[in-house]
This record gives C-alpha cells, structure tokens and sequence, in this order.
C-alpha cells in the first residue's frame, strides 16, 4: 500500500472573492456579539463584530484616501496591539497586499527584507524598527487608528488567486523569503476548523501569542472569527503564569499556545483546574510527549498538535473527535491530498521514510515565493509540493513527523535558517568559521546553538551582544560552544548533523 491520503473534498473556491469579506462574513450576522477580547487580569477590551468590521472597513477607507491602488504592498511594522489584524485585515478588504512583519526584527534585517518589496507605505508602531533607506512614506499607528472611524469601504472583489498577503520566512539559502498567498489561502484554513480546531461559533478560543505573530492571526483571529467566535488574546505583558487565571476568568473553551508555553505554565502551576477548557492546539514545533502527558494529567483535556508551515500552515493534525496515534502527529485533514514520496518523486510504501508533499491544487498553498520563481520551482515535483519534512505514513494514513531534510533550527515556533545566524556570526572579527544548529538541552527543549573557531580571543558575554544587535530576540543563539575546527562534508562545507550528533551529555553548557 503507497503512502497517498485523500479524503473527502477541498472547499469549493468562488468568484469573485475578497479574503477580508470571507473572514468577516459570519460576524456581519452577528453584529452585537463579542468578536474579541483583550484580556488582563483586572477587566478585558471588549470589541463587537460591528466594531472590529467598521475598523477594518474604514481603515480600508483610509489607506485608499492615502493615494494606494489594488494591488500596492503595504509593510507593516507594528507591535503587540489590535491595530495590527486590523490594518492587515482593512488592506486585503482594500484590495491591497498587507506584509506583516516581526517587530522584533533589527534595522538591519528589515532593511534587507524591504529591498526587494517595493512597499508602497509603512505602516509603524511607536519604536519599531524601519527600514533604512526606503522610499515609501511611513503612517503611524496613530493615525492608522483614526482610519477606524472613516465610512466603509466596499470590499475589493476579484479573482481568488491573486496575491492577498506575503509573510516572510526564514530560506535554506541564508535570506529570508517572502511566501506569496493568494485570497484562496483562507479556504484552505476551512479544512482546518474541524481537521484539527473542532471550532464552532459558541467556543471562546484564547491564544497565548501576540497580535503581530502570524500564529496568532490565523489560529487565533481569522479562524474564530471566520465562523462567528469569540478570539481572546491576552493585553501586551501578560505573563504566563498570569494565563491559567484568564483561561479561567474569561471561560476560554479552546487554548491555543505552542509548545514552550504548555511547559512553562506546567512549571509554574502543575494543577490547572479549567472547567470550560475542552482541549488545547500545538503547532509551530514538534510537542514533546511528556508536555503532551503533563497537560492532560493536569487539566484533564487533550492537546490537538498540528504540523504546518509558512507556504501552506498546518494541514496534518489531530482533532478533539481523532486524537493522534502515539508518536504520531496527526492525519492529513479532511479535503488534504498528501503523499510520501522518495527522491525520485514516487510514492514510498506505507511504514516507510520519505518527503512529505502537498497537492499543489490545494487553496492553501502559497502562490509562490516573491520574485523567485526558480527557487517556486524547485519545491514542486509533478503534481506535488515538497514540504521538506521527513515523515512516514501509517497503514491507517497517520503521519509521523522524523525531522526536517535540511538543516534549518526552529525557535519558539519560528524556522530559522542557519545560514543567517552564521553569516552573522562569522562577521566579527575574532570569529574565523561558524555553524549553527538546533540542539536540545534538556527533554522536551532546544536551543539555537553555535559551534565557533576563534582567530583570536573572544568571550560569549562579546558574541551575545553581537548576536544581539544584528539578529531579531528569536534567532540569538542560547549557547556558544568554542571549537577548535568545524567538521567538515566532501564539499568543504561545515557538517551540521556531524555536530549535532557529536553533542553529548558530556559537554553540554547552557547559555543563561
């Protein structure tokens, strides 16, 4: 039996079509129901679906106002607030392609990500970094805000496969690529809402990440309100261990979250009586099987886990009513065609390793890489895309995530590529080679490491302030191991899996 899976039926895509209309379309029925909540221990913000579609609309009023056309790319730059879903949203119901982007990120690194955009405004938040040297006017967050009160714009109706929004994610070569999805991608997430959410319109779903993660604002905003829910997101410095308190106080029925935080709120409180949770979702990277136990020992709900990624978001999960075999991450959901497929692009039989692939007519799946259409190219394979990732599939279709075919690091949900760490890295001047990989430093959790090759001396206390001023909060690397030579492959390039698998319980050091 070959690894293929496909069940059931993709959504139908209809014309003409605005992603924006979509999301909104079930609260525009609901107008006086809670659309969001912003949460804090003392009270909550409290936005309608009236309110939340009148700021989107009227923002949409505002950034046409601005002198902007279908089709503009709007960069947006904005911190931890609710102006971020709302600025993205108004500009896809604008017509407009909204590029949402880490307001961790250094100038240096959005400089480089803008070149290539040719953003046509920027939209930014109070001490975020810009880009320098960019020729597009810059709108603050202020007056973004004003936009909310302005007469609504129509939605922008067009073909569903036209660009709606590009993110950024880190690429094997080193530079981050910008991943091109067009208004279809929302139909995509559809397969998701019973495949791994088990969301309805009665559930309260509280994610425990910030407005500006694209996490956040697709499991934890767009999905919610795509069937008329209730999103609540925890206000800007909340903490974790206040978490268990919101969940209670704001009768949270889904808790969204990705793996780090289920094991801190495990540390801090390992009792967590939460009468109205009825299961938690994972996804951003693989959930540790003892945080999994821990959890439901706990609470006494499951965790649904999820495997995704930038050009498609999750596809493979379990689900409340299909829980996941042990080991396994999940079943492709309901309407996914996937396969496992060797290198030569056939299918492996079932039980054994090989590249995980996506149908390439699947509404989730990303347009493209921006202005790389020879790197597009590489990733598809006949019918299928290549995700990259290792699996194998089970007799019963359960797919069982073995690890990534490159070498790229994930951190706290976010894929790093080791390439940019490195080219960081080895640019100060006691630095003579470097290599990045991921590596675990305890059951359940890894870091971003470096092995280096000193030309003269240097401390960790200099190279984390070097890392520090160059590379966004989630890429700095944990730990710094002094070597006195890379490992090296028949190409003269640094064996990454030759450190990863020389690191020993001997010679671990963990970086504060």
């Amino acid at each position: 039996m070959l690894s293929i899976y496909s069940e059931g039926s993709a959504p139908a895509i209809p014309a003409p079509f605005n992603l924006a209309a979509h999301v909104l379309a079930a609260g525009a029925a609901t107008p006086g129901k809670s659309a969001l909540q912003i949460l804090r221990p003392t009270g909550a913000e409290r936005w309608s679906y009236a309110r939340l579609i009148g700021a989107v609309r009227g923002t949409a009023t505002g950034l046409l106002q601005a002198g902007l056309a279908p089709g503009d790319r709007v960069l947006l730059r904005l911190g931890n607030t609710v102006e971020f879903p709302v600025a993205f949203l108004g500009a896809i119901a604008a017509g407009l392609v909204p590029v949402p982007t880490s307001a961790q990120l250094t100038v240096a690194e959005i400089t480089a990500m803008a070149a290539g955009l040719d953003a046509r405004l920027i939209v930014a938040g109070e001490s975020v970094a810009l880009p320098e040297g960019s020729a597009a006017p810059v709108l603050t967050e202020a007056a973004l805000r004003g936009f909310e009160a302005l007469p609504p714009a129509d939605w922008h109706m067009g073909d569903p496969e036209r660009p709606a929004y590009i993110i950024y994610t880190s690429g094997t070569s080193g530079t981050s690529r910008g991943v091109v999805h067009a208004h279809r991608a929302i139909l995509g997430r559809a397969m998701m809402l019973q495949g791994w959410e088990g969301l309805g319109p009665a559930d309260r779903l509280l994610h425990a990440g910030a407005f500006n993660w694209t996490y956040t604002l697709g499991t934890g905003l767009m999905d919610p309100w795509t069937v008329g829910a209730t999103a609540l997101i925890p206000g800007a410095g909340t903490s974790t261990a206040q978490l268990p308190l919101l969940l209670r106080r704001f009768d949270a029925t889904i808790f969204a979250a990705a793996p780090g935080v289920f094991r801190q709120m495990l540390r801090e409180a390992p009792n967590l009586p939460l009468p109205k949770l009825r299961h938690g979702l994972s996804a951003g990277e693989k959930l540790p099987a003892p945080i999994r136990a821990a959890w439901e020992a706990a609470t006494g709900t499951p965790i649904c886990e999820a495997l995704g990624m930038s050009e498609i978001s999750t596809f493979i999960s379990a689900a409340p009513d299909r829980p996941a075999p042990a080991e396994a991450t999940g079943w492709p959901q309901p309407g996914r065609r996937v396969a496992v497929l060797n290198a030569a692009g056939q299918p492996v039989p079932r039980g054994s390793p090989g590249t995980l692939a996506v149908d390439r007519a699947d509404p989730g799946l990303f347009l493209g890489y921006l202005d790389a259409s020879g790197e597009t190219a590489a990733r598809m394979q006949g019918m299928w895309f290549l995700t990259g990732d290792t699996v194998k599939m089970a007799l019963d279709g359960a797919i069982t995530y073995l690890g990534r075919a490159d070498d790229m690091m994930n951190a706290g949900g976010f894929r790093v590529s080791p390439l940019e760490v490195e080219a960081v890295i080895a640019a100060h001047p006691a630095i003579a080679e470097a290599a990045a990989v991921e590596l675990p430093v305890k059951a359940g959790a890894s870091v971003i490491a470096v092995f280096y090759v000193a030309s003269s001396e240097v401390t960790e206390a200099e190279l984390q302030e070097h890392a520090r001023t160059r590379l966004a909060r989630y890429k700095e690397p944990r730990l710094w191991v002094a070597v006195d030579a890379l490992p090296k492959n028949a190409n003269g390039k640094a064996n990454r899996r030759a450190l990863r698998e020389g690191w020993t319980a001997a010679n671990r050091k963990t970086h504060p």
